[in-house]
């Protein structure tokens, strides 16, 4: 798990870099730890890497950290922690939830740091997952469109019907052993030519 810490308290870097540790030691699944000073930088980061875990620790020089939290945590599968000071732990806490954020005060206590790391992987092993789902699914019901397209074309121009299509191309990506996409995407750049 690549992490990214996003604080610029010395201490706090100490204990999150610390305690990941010990968990990576336990668990084995921290990878890289990256840590930055401002969310400028890590905006920057995030242009270059994918990061699995983000740790944002608010307030930070250049702003609170907040936006950017729920910015990432909604945009991306990256798990981030928000940790914020227990003062304004309840309002940051509805306002970042909402996108997917995971919010906890500061002082850290470690155990319950831990605790909400083991849930954050978890999370994120069921967030990857989905998302390999959610890619299959997509790339399904691409290859049925462009099938369906292929389809059309050979009723247009060979006055086929629609069953004697869809058994044209089947039988021709079982003769050539290729797909029945590949084949209708054939099928598609000769009859739109």
């Amino acid at each position: 798990m690549d992490t990214l810490i996003v604080s610029c308290v010395k201490k706090n870097i100490s204990f999150f870099c610390e305690t990941l540790n010990i968990q990576g030691s336990n668990f084995t699944y921290i990878n890289q730890i990256t840590v930055l000073p401002s969310i400028g930088e890590a905006r920057r980061a995030l242009l270059e890497k994918d990061y699995d875990l983000i740790i944002v620790d608010s307030p930070l020089e250049d702003e609170t950290g907040e936006d950017f939290s729920r910015q990432i945590a909604s945009n991306s599968i990256s798990l981030v922690i928000l940790a914020v000071n227990n003062e304004h732990y309840y309002t940051a806490a509805a306002v970042n939830e909402k996108d997917g954020v995971l919010v906890i005060s500061k002082p850290i206590d470690k155990d319950f740091f831990i605790t909400a790391l083991s849930l954050a992987r978890s999370a994120n092993i069921k967030l990857k997952h989905m998302q390999t789902e959610n890619s299959k699914l997509k790339q399904k019901i691409e290859d049925i469109r462009i099938i369906d397209r292929a389809k059309y074309m050979l009723i247009s121009y060979l006055n086929l019907n629609e069953q004697e299509a869809h058994r044209f191309i089947e039988k021709q990506a079982m003769d050539l052993r290729c797909t029945k996409r590949s084949i209708a995407e054939g099928i598609l750049k000769t009859y739109a030519s």
